[in-house]
């Protein structure tokens, strides 16, 4: 999944922009080996012994429900040139991501603002990923370093 050329500035963002990817599906295989190298609790790496678990399945890290909405993110806000993100506030995990969701992210940009060092601005932006029934799985917001035009 390749992004598209960042080609947008601080001063091409307007407050209100939302973007949501392409929906990508998850598959129970997928769960299973990044669990098993990056947190293999049982209910992230073990079908059977997730039957017994609060959510009666296998679900994803919430690592890896992440690192999916990176990839997709890509697709929506990798035209804008980042400088890079400096803070993440407020992130929850609404629900759990399960085999067989499909998933979008989703980004909204909720404010602007002039940075004290030249060639910058900042934006705060409403980060996410949808399952296929709108929900959110997680939802943070993000401040980023955005580039100006010189």
């Amino acid at each position: 999944m390749n992004s598209p050329e960042p080609r947008l500035y601080y001063e091409d963002l307007r407050v209100g922009d939302l973007r949501i990817s392409e929906a990508r599906l998850v598959s129970e295989s997928e769960i299973l080996d990044f669990a098993k190298q990056y947190d293999p609790q049982y209910f992230h790496t073990n079908p059977e012994a997730a039957r017994d678990h609060p959510w009666g399945q296998v679900a994803a890290s919430g690592i890896h429900s992440l690192a999916i909405w990176r990839q997709l993110d890509h697709q929506v806000a990798g035209d804008i040139r980042w400088i890079c993100g400096i803070a993440w506030d407020e992130l929850r995990w609404n629900k759990p991501l399960h085999p067989g969701d499909r998933v979008r992210a989703r980004w909204e940009l909720l404010e602007k603002r002039d940075s004290s060092k030249p060639g910058r601005g900042i934006v705060v932006c409403d980060y996410g990923l949808l399952n296929q029934d709108d929900e959110f799985i997680f939802r943070c917001k993000s401040t980023n370093l955005v580039e100006r035009r010189a």
